[in-house]
């Protein structure tokens, strides 16, 4: 069965929707421009309610070395999501620097990328010490959140890490995901009301119509 990822979660009632789905990792997102975003303060308060076994993912965009330093010393969490133009060597440099586990997004674009290309770009993070590998929908202007789908033919079927399947999933598409060569699903605009507002009936959907 695919894992399921709950991401730019900002309300506790939220979180705590989405535990009792039995989902398995919440993502918070450390990225001042997102309108998802959370401080420290209120993700310490949000990571209070995300009970042992479920994953807490810090999500972050070219962030400083001392702005991720100050978030792993204040909000307990388990895995970096390195989402921005972060080089294999940057995101091994920082995730040392805190000791953590890390997953790395990869934007994809149909004009740019072919299996073939992502297989080779997944290589050098796993080299890098990658965990998992995120392929979300490229957007020139944006680092994800953009309720858009890429081609999922481009999904390397020999993937040399876990992949992670983001952008455009919605309880309505996620069944089509099915027979994908993919870990696990990660959602975040596919199940809300609003901007970093989760919708009660989407997330549970979304979570029913996976499984």
């Amino acid at each position: 069965m695919k894992k399921i990822k709950y991401c730019g979660l900002t309300r506790s009632e939220d979180i705590q929707q989405a535990v009792a789905l039995g989902v398995d990792a919440i993502g918070l997102v450390f990225y001042p421009p997102s309108p998802r975003a959370v401080s420290i303060e209120q993700a310490r308060q949000l990571v209070a309610h995300i009970p042992a076994f479920v994953s807490t993912v810090a999500l972050v965009v070219n962030i400083s070395d001392n702005a991720l330093q100050d978030i792993a010393k204040s909000v307990a969490f388990d895995v970096i999501q390195f989402h921005g133009d972060e080089s294999p060597d940057e995101c091994r440099r920082q995730a040392m620097l805190i000791n953590k586990r890390w997953i790395k997004a990869l934007r994809i674009d149909a004009t740019r990328h072919t299996p073939a290309s992502i297989t080779s770009l997944i290589a050098k993070y796993q080299m890098a010490g990658a965990s998992s590998i995120l392929l979300d929908a490229y957007h020139a202007d944006k680092f994800g959140g953009t309720g858009e789908r890429f081609d999922w033919s481009l999904i390397p079927a020999d993937s040399p890490l876990p992949i992670i399947l983001a952008g455009g999933l919605t309880p309505d598409n996620v069944a089509m995901t099915v027979n994908l060569p993919i870990y696990a699903l990660d959602v975040s605009g596919g199940i809300e009301s609003a901007k970093g507002i989760k919708d009660a009936d989407k997330m549970a959907k979304f979570a029913k119509n996976i499984k």
